[in-house]
């Protein structure tokens, strides 16, 4: 039976087709990272004092020096408490000035900010502070787990009901729901809108970068998951100058719904993959799929070659189950995954830290962004000429101990710290790239989302502990580089054990799977 390879060569492997369906499904991922901001860029310990215009009802001419010295304690500094206030009397202002007051509580009526850099925060409008404090890393964690629900979810799920549904229902959902978290009357409501927008946000990445693949021909497949990853890292950088300049974090959400809605506009004209389609049987979908290809990309295909490749197809069994039955594909989900387990949790914990290294957050935020441009580059260049094997290794490695690094430097040395952190990003980046490209070469059609899918909860499982690993630093600032950087060192040298899949056709049976180990 001819293999679908030679159709694509036939009907164009990279024309203008490929080039439109990588270019509309890359695109939004130039918007995923906005989704961000709303808990990236927030001033976690805000100048701030309790709200105390109660005692304005007993005199209203108080002076602002006058209210705060009669209605909040003082700490041991001597500046005033930012948490605690006097209980409220109902006292005139005489008794109050006289017998002052003693008693103290938490803050009663909310509080009243200052100095602030942003207009308003997740932190100001829900008063995350004090004894919610350490709410913002809730929130963290809330959306951190939605990214790994989504890959749970929408991994097997394409290989069910196709790639082309489950690339389109995220997208409709991160619309909805940045629409919602930007309404949100309360915190609840917000971090509900956060667990789906992650959810949708990770099945999207995952989903489209396959079906663009499976689109494409041998020699330009990494285009697809390259260029996804490159729009990513150019939208960190818009993400930095939209909250720069927008410091409201629900005008943010609004501008950031209205840019996903020209998504959603253009998404239903993508069409499914007819790789996916003839591993299910549906041969008349993809023949007819096939011969528009071939017309957008002016070429034409011999109905004798159309019929030979889609002749006797019978619908392949997939899921866990037929991973998990070969010790091969086995051992090739175990150690891609754990690959992208570690070089996400540096990822994260980099990224997660943003406003820790020193340096403006605006312009580390920008440098984090504008460094991935390059990476992704380089990784089109690197995965033709060097093979996907080597281009893992070597980028897993150098990431890892550029990381490690840094503890040669002392904490207060901002701009060594932030050089070398954007190197190490650069380097964990750039194989995350490689990931993505190698996943889906090492495992036929009938499993290959399911085993994105998989790969993508462990990147997403280490993006969950990305938060917990950077509470660390309250014993020792150095443990979480130390845990993630060894962690990178070590799942490059297990990528050893994985064959090389470059030049090669991709699997489109658990045959074919199991030939590549």
């Amino acid at each position: 039976m001819v293999d679908f390879g030679e159709i694509l060569k036939t009907i164009g492997d990279f024309g203008f087709f490929q080039k439109l369906i990588v270019l509309g499904l890359a695109f939004p991922n130039f918007l995923l990272p906005l989704f961000f901001c709303s808990f990236l860029f927030v001033q976690s310990d805000p100048e701030r004092r309790c709200n105390t215009d109660w005692i304005l009802r007993a005199a209203p001419n108080l002076s602002v020096d006058e209210q705060l010295n009669l209605t909040l304690p003082r700490e041991e500094d001597g500046s005033f408490s930012r948490c605690r206030m006097f209980v409220p009397v109902d006292w005139n202002i005489s008794a109050i000035g006289e017998y002052r007051l003693r008693n103290t509580t938490e803050c009663m009526h909310g509080w009243v900010y200052g100095n602030m850099p942003y207009e308003a925060t997740i932190i100001t409008d829900f008063d995350l502070v004090c004894e919610k404090s350490n709410m913002a890393e809730v929130a963290q964690t809330i959306f951190m787990f939605g990214l790994l629900a989504g890959s749970f979810i929408f991994g097997p799920l394409a290989d069910m009901y196709g790639r082309r549904r489950t690339t389109q229902l995220p997208a409709v959902l991160l619309l909805a729901f940045a629409i919602v978290a930007g309404l949100s009357p309360n915190f609840r409501v917000y971090i509900g809108s956060q667990f789906i927008i992650g959810a949708a946000l990770g099945a999207y990445r995952i989903n489209s970068v396959v079906l663009a693949t499976e689109w494409i021909g041998i020699t330009k497949r990494s285009f697809a998951s390259c260029m996804s990853q490159l729009f990513a890292g150019l939208g960190q950088c818009a993400m930095a100058g939209l909250v720069y300049v927008v410091r409201d974090w629900r005008k943010a959400q609004y501008i950031v719904a209205g840019a996903q809605a020209f998504v959603v506009l253009y998404i239903w004209w993508i069409p499914e993959s007819a790789r996916w389609l003839l591993g299910k049987g549906r041969t008349d979908e993809a023949k007819k799929l096939i011969r528009k290809v071939a017309a957008i990309n002016k070429k034409k295909i011999p109905e004798s070659l159309l019929d030979e490749v889609t002749k006797e197809r019978k619908a392949t069994s997939g899921g866990m189950k037929a991973i998990f039955s070969s010790r091969i594909l086995i051992k090739h989900i175990f150690i891609i995954s754990f690959a992208w387990f570690s070089l996400n949790l540096g990822y994260f914990s980099l990224i997660l830290n943003v406003g820790k290294f020193g340096l403006n957050i605006f312009l580390v935020q920008f440098l984090f962004g504008i460094s991935e441009a390059p990476a992704h580059l380089l990784c089109i260049w690197a995965l033709e000429y060097l093979g996907r094997k080597k281009s893992l290794i070597s980028t897993l490695l150098t990431g890892g101990l550029v990381c490690l690094l840094t503890l040669a430097f002392p904490q207060d040395n901002a701009v060594a710290v932030t050089v070398l952190v954007t190197t190490g990003k650069f380097f964990l980046n750039w194989a995350g790239s490689v990931c993505m490209v190698y996943i889906q070469e090492l495992f036929p059609t009938s499993v290959r989302q399911t085993a994105v899918g998989l790969g993508s909860i462990a990147f997403r499982v280490a993006g969950l502990l990305s938060p917990l690993l950077n509470m660390l630093a309250v014993y020792h600032h150095s443990l979480p580089i130390v845990v993630f950087s060894s962690l990178a060192v070590v799942s490059g040298a297990l990528v050893f054990l994985l064959p090389e899949t470059s030049r090669k056709e991709l699997p489109d049976s658990t045959v074919d799977g199991k030939g590549n180990g």
